[in-house]
């Protein structure tokens, strides 16, 4: 049998490649970054293709971009005790991270990427991309990049979890770029971490990845509030609050558009349907909407928790919106919206400062209206994250890629 090599003029010729790594245990964030990057990078460039390796229990419910395809890693999911477990297969948590592993490398081997875009964890859940940033390095063609959301954690915290999980020398060692998805001067997502010079010289802040607004279908009868605690899997705090609004306040209007997530279900949801049920047409409540901007573009206001695709929605669609933050297991999104608040971007609704009553979320909903749009206080660049990030990939693909970010 003869074997086929790949010439170096036909690498050079061939369309270029981009694959992205989102770990998914938890939630919808890491697989609609990295849906919304490919997306970009295809679109900036025809020719490109996009493969997108991610965790997530309901990748496949999700309409790709064309040239942009994804492959379903085993899920995990977090207990209660913050260790993890396989979601399905019957395998020790070892024995799945074990086959993700092999199964991410053996598609580096065949994908044969140009560059590699890894989502938050340098090293991967558990370490399982290490063996492919070591072969991908190794080989010395493709470009490695490392994108880190615009809030991360505590800085104590997270150098902490860095520490632990070897995040240093991997970001060290194998990382051509750092790219972070929001402005240095709303917050600094590095600051705590001991990344040398070297590194923060090749850090780019590239701006917020706004959404693209794309073909929006017709919206529902307007007016109305859309209720979101994006994949929902920590929402049921803030749903039982919205709802409480509603049953307190018979005036509380506009009615309100309720989109629980697809990790909110279970006994939970059948209780919430009930309420729902007695509220008589002023909530509504849907479990699922892969299009959930036709939604946003329709909506008078938004009350939604604090995770960065939602945060980058109401900026993209320019809604005012209160954000509902969770404090644990991260103090990520209330980070996030707390600084958004002082920049004017959004209303908070802080637990600690405000209390979490009906009454708060009654004045929080009426306030909406008053409210000024985000983009009353938007700072140039803001939402150029997108732009940046192919100019940035053409740079990496034509081999521009080592002048310090500016």
């Amino acid at each position: 049998m003869t074997v086929q090599t790949t010439s170096n003029t036909d690498n050079a010729r061939r369309a270029p490649r981009v694959m992205l790594y989102s770990h998914d245990t938890f939630g919808l964030g890491h697989l609609r970054r990295s849906r919304a990057l490919a997306g970009a990078i295809t679109a900036a460039d025809p020719s490109a293709s996009a493969l997108i390796l991610t965790g997530s229990p309901v990748a496949g419910r999700f309409a790709f971009p064309e040239r942009v395809d994804h492959v379903r890693l085993p899920g995990v999911t977090k207990l209660s005790d913050g260790s993890y477990a396989s979601r399905t297969m019957g395998m020790s948590i070892d024995e799945t991270t074990s086959l993700r592993s092999g199964l991410i490398r053996s598609t580096a081997e065949q994908y044969d990427p140009d560059v590699l875009i890894v989502d938050k964890e340098p090293t991967g859940f558990r370490g399982e991309l290490l063996p492919t940033l070591d072969m991908l390095k190794s080989s010395g063609r493709a470009k490695l990049v490392l994108g880190l959301r615009d809030v991360l954690d505590e800085p104590k915290v997270l150098a902490a979890e860095w520490e632990r999980k070897g995040a240093i020398p991997a970001t060290e060692g194998f990382y051509d770029e750092l790219w972070v998805y929001g402005q240095r001067d709303i917050y600094d997502p590095t600051a705590g971490l001991d990344l040398s010079p070297e590194v923060q010289a090749r850090t780019h802040w590239t701006g917020y990845l706004r959404r693209d607004l794309g073909t929006i279908g017709e919206a529902p009868e307007q007016p109305y509030v859309l209720i979101t605690p994006g994949g929902g899997g920590d929402g049921a705090a803030m749903v039982d609050l919205v709802l409480s609004a509603y049953e307190r306040d018979p005036d509380l209007n506009p009615r309100a558009i309720l989109v629980y997530g697809p990790f909110l279900s279970g006994d939970t949801r059948a209780a919430f349907e009930a309420r729902v049920e007695q509220l008589n047409g002023r909530v509504t409540a849907v479990g699922f909407e892969s299009q959930i901007e036709t939604l946003f573009a329709g909506a008078q206001g938004v009350v939604c928790m604090g995770g960065y695709n939602t945060f980058c929605e109401v900026l993209s669609f320019d809604k005012r919106a209160v954000i509902v933050p969770r404090t644990t297991p991260r103090l990520e999104q209330w980070i996030r919206a707390s600084r958004a608040e002082q920049l004017g971007l959004i209303a908070m609704l802080d637990e600690n400062r405000d209390g979490m009553t009906a009454e708060t979320m009654i004045r929080a909903i009426r306030s909406l209206e008053q409210q000024k749009p985000p983009s009353a206080a938007f700072t140039p660049g803001l939402l150029d994250g997108l732009d940046y990030v192919t100019d940035r990939v053409n740079k990496l693909l034509s081999g521009a890629a080592r002048e310090a970010a500016e």
